[in-house]
């Protein structure tokens, strides 16, 4: 691996980064990927827009089930905002160009909210078993309050498990460099 980025051209010779050799994308090629990545992200943020505008206007929608709905979405909303064009960026270009500080917070965004959005799920499988399971006790166990409160614990603990883990990344952002799983480049 090492053989292959000495031989190769530096991306952006001006900025005399290491993690910058590599071999760039046709232009076409990048444009395209750009467009699609783009595009699904737009989508991604539209329709949790939508879900998210309806379970919080209408009064209705206000059950247990739908607040779990809701968190997913903003998981999700999130995930559309802040990690797929972070990711995009990652996948199309050879460089990463935003910096060891950027390079630590997005892996500490994107575990985040991968975790947050699986603990959403799990939470909303629960809800669905008992609805399903024990559909007379349904009502007095699955309380607006309670689910309130398990939204609530799957961001914080989410927030906390991955900060506590990925701290060092923050204090020191660009010791891990070289290691593939703090990588930012190519």
């Amino acid at each position: 691996m090492m053989d292959d980025q000495q031989g190769a051209e530096l991306c952006y010779p001006q900025l005399l980064n290491s993690s910058c050799r590599g071999i760039m994308r046709p232009r076409t090629e990048a444009i395209l990927f750009y467009a699609l990545l783009s595009s699904i992200a737009v989508l991604t943020v539209v329709l949790n827009l939508l879900v998210i505008i309806s379970i919080s206007h209408f009064r209705q929608l206000h059950t247990p089930t739908n607040l779990l709905l809701l968190s997913l979405a903003i998981s999700d909303l999130l995930v559309g905002l802040l990690v797929m064009p972070v990711e995009t960026v990652r996948f199309i270009e050879t460089c990463w160009l935003l910096g060891d500080l950027m390079c630590a917070m997005s892996h500490i965004i994107v575990f985040t909210l991968t975790s947050a959005s699986v603990g959403n799920m799990v939470l909303i499988s629960i809800d669905r078993y008992v609805a399903i399971c024990h559909p007379l006790q349904y009502s007095n166990q699955i309380t607006r309050s309670r689910v309130e409160l398990c939204v609530c614990l799957c961001w914080a603990c989410s927030i906390l498990y991955n900060g506590l883990i990925l701290k060092e990344n923050l204090r020191q952002p660009d010791r891990y460099n070289s290691s593939m799983f703090n990588q930012c480049s190519s």
